[in-house]
């Protein structure tokens, strides 16, 4: 798993379509903000379909995660109790 890559491509391809919408914006003259705000609004829920694949890709490397941390801690938890495996 490259769950550091898949979490970095995900936030950088939101973070663009965020930049795409704005400049689109921008060149049809309306105000910097406006453009940045309407571009969130826009750009950030659009992107939980576009980019659905990454998006379960990071999904499921958080829980390969979560289980190996869950596993670790139930181990290290037997052991301070002096439970034997």
């Amino acid at each position: 798993m490259h769950l550091g890559r898949d979490v970095t491509l995900y936030v950088g391809a939101r973070l663009s379509m965020v930049a795409v919408v704005t400049l689109v914006l921008l060149m049809l003259n309306v105000p910097l903000l406006v453009a940045l705000a309407v571009g969130v609004v826009v750009a950030l829920p659009l992107s939980l379909f576009l980019f659905k694949g990454l998006r379960e890709r990071v999904a499921a490397g958080l829980a390969v995660k979560q289980d190996r941390r869950r596993t670790e801690r139930e181990k290290l938890r037997a052991e301070l109790r002096g439970d034997t495996a």
